[in-house]
């Protein structure tokens, strides 16, 4: 059996926590300076890069869980599933819920990430194993669950500068092998969005920068991240002091 990428299909599931992007909804950090239907604009192009992405990894199943309804930049081949109400550790904890087997959530922040970031994660996970993607603001762009467990979500304090130290350690608790992915900038400003439009100029995210009518400062070009080879990881117990990540 094969993926829509041609590969063979991992036995996981691949989830995308998201808004649709409507004005004034989505991306309001981005306004100024951009304005409210630029910002949805660049959230409809980071969404449908992540979209790209996750069509192009195996995975038996890929699901959407969204804020909104769907619209023309949905592509075939991704189950769609409304968001519950609640915080946003109650919203991924409801995602991971609706799956049954290994499954690995990503928000539509973080629109550079490729097939081979997220390939560690599905490739035949072992028992008590969870997976981890550092975000550079101190939150998490990925988490991969062998076993799905609300549990480990619920109360864990988001959008604040302790959420990643706070989520891992929870993981850490629950006595999982805790894995580590490639450290990833995410979306949240201006500034986010032209460094990471720099780490990958060739897609739908970058192009939407270029034919906004605003013109952003140029950032310097950001070195683009690699998969490398995850490790398991001991807890990390020391302050972070990256600012907060959300979805």
């Amino acid at each position: 059996m094969t993926g829509a990428a041609g590969g063979p299909v991992s036995g996981a599931t691949l989830i995308v926590l998201a808004k649709a992007p409507v004005p004034g909804r989505v991306k309001t950090r981005l306004t100024p300076p951009y304005t409210p239907e630029e910002a949805a604009r660049i959230a409809e192009a980071s969404l449908a890069d992540t979209l790209d992405a996750v069509l192009a990894t195996p995975a038996r199943r890929r699901l959407l869980v969204l804020d909104g309804e769907p619209g023309p930049w949905l592509p075939p081949g991704i189950e769609v599933l409304p968001q519950c109400a609640g915080g946003l550790d109650e919203r991924i904890a409801a995602a991971f819920a609706a799956c049954t087997g290994p499954a690995l959530l990503i928000g539509m922040d973080t629109p550079q990430v490729t097939p081979a970031l997220l390939a560690p994660a599905l490739a035949d996970p072992g028992p008590g194993d969870a997976w981890f993607g550092p975000a550079e603001d101190g939150g998490f762009w990925a988490l991969g669950l062998t076993e799905p467990d609300p549990s480990l979500l619920l109360g864990v304090p988001m959008s604040v500068a302790e959420t990643g130290r706070v989520q891992r350690q929870r993981l850490y608790d629950a006595g999982l092998t805790v894995r580590v992915l490639a450290r990833l900038r995410d979306v949240d400003t201006a500034r986010d969005a032209q460094l990471v439009a720099a780490e990958a100029p060739h897609g739908r995210f970058a192009r939407s920068l270029t034919a906004g009518s605003v013109t952003a400062a140029r950032a310097p070009v950001a070195e683009p991240p690699t998969a490398g080879s995850p490790t398991a990881e001991p807890p990390t117990t020391g302050p972070l002091t990256a600012g907060p990540r959300a979805w």
